[in-house]
């Protein structure tokens, strides 16, 4: 329940139909529309009221029969507490979290990421019900993680664009979707954050919260805004939001061009655009970026944000309009956004135990499917990066099981941060020992792992005494984090030599296990003949421990693909301030993400092994393409590179590429078939791009079809150095494993 409460029986529903003064406003009317519906609203208010629909701390209007409102809550990878909107209780004590959203990532699998969402969503109206609950949830984080040392990069779906759009699209659906027959209606509303080009949180003393990012539009158009593009437009996201940072020189959310002009007008956002928290009051107080608080309010409000995250705006429009920097108008525009969001979520009809999802309740959260729908995102996530023939391992013959490191017993650390409480935990530990006898040693006493608290004898003792050793390492909050970027890429402390010494004591095979959020340099142990296996297991949620045991054992064979390049030390003399994407030979800038880095790597985007293998044999693709352009096209006389991605000539213009993949092994197992492209190198094109991927499950010996439809002026279009979307003409090469095929696209 959104409302206060005079006493626990009493709640207030606005639009309560059993008050008959509130019930004949035109606001309440439910069969009139949700714009028609806040528009009445808007006009019952005065201008003092109406600044305290600005922000996210919603005051109650009783002579309206409005309760009290909080926008903020969260739903990164579960109900989460972080957000003041939302609360645990003896009633609801928990709810089901899933691992961080990079691990989620890696399982490329598209009908998980929105599964995810309706079960979160499930949740959240369940608590919603009860009054533990908002509606409005600032969830996905749609970032791409461009740096691998960025603190936040755990909360996003990783390094690529098309991932990260279907991330957004696949988990923003599942949240909102209300039923075939809901209408316009929202189950729940996500938002999609933080715009744009937001990537540095603190490094150096470099703070997010004063940080430029200079950004060309060629990159911009190219890697920072297609999510955001995916969320509004396929996934038709309720809310975004402008982050703290600068793009060259203009704060986001004092940004007319990206909001009103991009997400409102380009995109044609159905929703609110949210601030950060205190954005607003960051842009005034730490930017300077305007010379008085009204300015700051005035310039805002006016360049399209409707929701301001603190209470910034509250505080000043009233001031901005007297001065005459603002019109009312321009308020008026905001709260229709943010009322238009509450009706379309039912706020305005009443008590939610009477409407669409009323039924949900106590019952409906951490429930056992909801839960195991959280190991097994875990599995699909876990990613395989190395086995010598060790893995899998047979509980039968194994008598003693070595279990050590910082993480072994991880449980809070499992959840990764925007976390809530959840409903239970398996620790690695935990997983293990329910199929084998262990011995556990830390080895150290935290992720920190310093000096003092390396404890290597008991470390190596029980690794020489086990038939096997898994060692879980890694990170934790205190290494990487919101506000917190690292400065190396090397395992924390004394962590490398706690997994040489425990690797060379171990009588018999040692696995090492990575938690974390963003990418190590672990070259000494992927060369090591000492460590037999290397697994990454992200922030794995709250049954993290159950689903690495059910990799390690064979139970499930692995399928998780890295979602993000993982760099050698060497790449932190780069500043992770420099947003550039595309390589500079000339200064040896190396570019960054698979799609333009030229240096070395420790292991590669979509990098993962198998317990099985699988062929790809190409079915039928073309290897020509003809362009049809209009009569009179330039390009029909002259020599042209590219040309336009739009127009008539893009009209059905695509074709299927037929592959059979086929599992040549002994074990069923996941797939996921990566479509790649090479272009012609014009426009600083990437070197490589995803088109498209498919997850494919296949028994041992089976053989299966995967079509892909190319539409040549989304796929094989690249930007261009203006931020234009061009079709190069010429030969990409299309890449599938090992696998290449080239066609020739000409006018």
């Amino acid at each position: 329940m959104s409302g206060n409460t005079c006493n626990a029986q009493t709640p207030v529903f606005a639009c309560d139909a059993s008050n008959a003064t509130v019930a004949a406003y035109g606001f309440c009317n439910r069969s009139s529309t949700a714009a028609a519906r806040a528009a009445d609203l808007a006009s019952r208010l005065t201008l003092a009221e109406k600044v305290g629909f600005l922000v996210d701390k919603q005051a109650a209007l009783p002579r309206l029969g409005i309760p009290a409102y909080e926008w903020w809550s969260e739903a990164l990878h579960g109900v989460s507490y972080v957000g003041p909107g939302t609360r645990f209780s003896p009633l609801v004590p928990g709810a089901t979290s899933f691992p961080q959203p990079i691990l989620t990532a890696a399982s490329f699998n598209v009908t998980l990421f929105r599964a995810i969402g309706e079960v979160v969503s499930n949740e959240a109206r369940a608590m919603h019900n009860v009054g533990l609950a908002g509606l409005t949830f600032w969830s996905p984080n749609i970032n791409i993680f461009r740096d691998p040392r960025w603190g936040r990069g755990q909360e996003t779906p990783g390094e690529d664009p098309l991932l990260t759009s279907k991330y957004a699209v696949g988990y923003v659906t599942g949240l909102q979707d209300a039923g075939a027959d809901a209408g316009d209606s929202l189950k729940v509303a996500a938002c999609c954050k933080h715009y744009t080009a937001y990537d540095v949180d603190n490094w150096k003393g470099v703070e997010r919260y004063t940080f430029n990012a200079v950004v060309s539009q060629q990159d911009l158009d190219d890697t920072f805004q297609p999510p955001f593009k995916s969320c509004v437009v396929d996934g038709n996201v309720a809310s975004v939001m402008c982050s703290y940072n600068q793009v060259n020189g203009t704060p986001t959310c004092a940004d007319k061009d990206l909001l009103s002009g991009v997400i409102r007008g380009d995109w044609k956002l159905n929703g609110y655009i949210s601030s950060d928290c205190d954005s607003v009051d960051v842009l005034y107080n730490n930017q300077h970026y305007t010379k008085t608080p009204e300015d700051a309010a005035a310039i805002s409000i006016k360049a399209g944000l409707d929701l301001n995250c603190g209470s910034f705006l509250a505080q000043h429009t009233v001031a901005a309009v007297q001065a005459g920097k603002l019109s009312e108008s321009d308020v008026d525009r905001a709260i229709t956004n943010n009322f238009i969001t509450l009706m379309r979520l039912g706020f305005f009809d009443g008590d939610p135990r009477k409407l669409l999802f009323g039924s949900l309740g106590p019952s409906d959260v951490c429930t056992s499917s909801n839960q195991e729908l959280a190991r097994e995102a875990a599995r699909q996530g876990i990613v395989l990066l190395k086995n010598n023939g060790a893995l899998p391992l047979s509980a039968k013959s194994i008598k003693s099981m070595a279990v050590i490191g910082p993480n072994a017993n991880a449980s809070f650390t499992m959840i990764g941060n925007y976390e809530g409480t959840p409903c239970q935990y398996t620790t690695p530990l935990q997983g293990l020992g329910a199929n084998v006898g262990t011995v556990y040693q830390p080895g150290c006493t935290n992720v920190g792992c310093s000096g003092n608290s390396l404890q290597l004898d008991a470390a190596t003792k029980a690794a020489a005494s086990a038939d096997v050793t898994v060692l879980i390492v890694g990170a934790d909050q205190s290494i990487e984090r919101e506000s917190f970027d690292r400065t190396s890429l090397l395992l924390p402390g004394q962590q490398t030599q706690l997994v040489s010494a425990v690797a060379n004591a171990s009588s018999g095979p040692c696995i090492l296990v990575i938690m974390s959020g963003g990418p190590f340099d672990i070259s000494f142990a992927k060369s090591s003949d000492k460590i037999a296996a290397i697994l990454w297991v992200g922030y794995p949620g709250e049954a993290g421990g159950g689903a690495i045991a059910d990799v390690l054992f064979g139970y499930h064979n692995p399928s998780g693909r890295l979602p993000v390049t993982w760099y050698p030390e060497s790449f932190t003399k780069i500043p992770m301030t420099d947003m550039r994407m595309r390589p500079d030979p000339a200064t040896g800038y190396p570019g960054r993400t698979y799609r333009f880095y030229t240096g070395e790597t420790v292991y590669a985007f979509g990098d993962g092994l198998s317990y099985t293998s699988f062929t790809h044999h190409l079915v039928s693709a073309p290897t020509h393409v003809a362009v049809k352009l209009a009569e009179g096209h330039t390009c029909l006389t002259e020599h042209c590179l590219s040309v336009e991605a739009q127009g008539g000539h893009c009209e059905n213009m695509a074709f299927d590429v037929h592959l059979r993949v086929r599992n040549a092994g002994k074990m069923a197992g996941g797939h996921t078939v990566f479509l790649f492209s090479s272009p012609p190198p014009v426009h600083n094109a990437p070197a490589k791009h995803l088109l498209a991927f498919e997850k494919v499950s296949l028994e041992p010996r089976q053989a299966g079809v995967v079509a892909f439809k190319v539409d040549v002026c989304r796929d094989l279009s690249v930007v261009d150095e203006l931020g234009n979307r061009k079709v190069a003409l010429g030969s990409h090469t299309l890449h599938v494993g090992d696998l290449k095929h080239t066609i020739d696209l000409r006018v």
